[in-house]
């Protein structure tokens, strides 16, 4: 099965992507699933879940959430309830195994992204060793390097902020069944790999450009 572990929704700060739109290319580029990992809220994943059901949309969404620690940034899937943001990652960590999460460390070595970096003794199930936002690919290799050396399951994630980058890449995982539960224990389990590739240059710069006049909107009037 294929499922994007990192997509944004319009309930990140830096990303516009309406839930129907993301839902639309999910299907269309033959996804099974996705999992929403909206900046420090798990609001834009649960109500995706209820807007696919609602759909009956044929994609399966993991509610997540991509928490900002105090070094980096962590995804923590299939959880329900916020993590409190600029802890230590290992209280981070922690935090998400309480609420029964599935924690994968994204786009470790881009610092423009607040990469966590190297993640060796931190308590994790999976690394997301490509990303397709990457401009360069170097970032991308260093992380499934330190996942190979360290034994730890490597995923790949679009980091899509804008629709159309829903799927560039993307995890394939060999679950029981198409479940979140079955998705989830999988990935846990190692069963996956990474594929996809990197979203083009002007998609890339598209969703640059979007994310820098959301920032000057909301600095100048207030919204986002």
């Amino acid at each position: 099965m294929k499922f994007d572990l990192h997509v944004h929704s319009r309930y990140s700060r830096d990303s516009n992507s309406d839930l129907d739109a993301i839902l639309t290319v999910a299907r269309a580029r033959g996804l099974d699933g996705i999992a929403i990992c909206d900046h420090d809220t798990v609001d834009g994943g649960l109500a995706c879940a209820r807007r696919a059901r609602e759909l009956g949309a044929g994609v399966i969404v993991i509610p997540g959430v991509e928490v900002s620690s105090s070094k980096g940034h962590i995804l923590v899937l299939g959880i329900e309830e916020d993590i409190e943001p600029l802890l230590s990652p290992e209280e981070t960590i922690r935090q998400a195994r309480i609420l029964g999460g599935t924690v994968i460390i994204p786009h470790p070595f881009k610092s423009s992204s607040h990469g966590i970096g190297s993640f060796e003794g931190l308590d994790i199930d999976a690394a997301e060793v490509f990303n397709s936002r990457c401009l360069f690919n170097g970032a991308n290799k260093k992380a499934l390097l330190e996942a190979e050396r360290l034994g730890i399951p490597p995923v790949a994630g679009s980091d899509s902020h804008i629709p159309e980058m829903v799927g560039q890449a993307y995890t394939e995982i060999e679950a029981s069944e198409n479940t979140v539960d079955a998705v989830l224990q999988a990935i846990r389990e190692g069963k996956v790999s990474p594929a996809g590739k990197k979203s083009p240059t002007p998609i890339i710069l598209k969703q640059m450009a979007g994310s820098v006049k959301r920032k000057v909107r909301k600095k100048i009037f207030g919204i986002a």
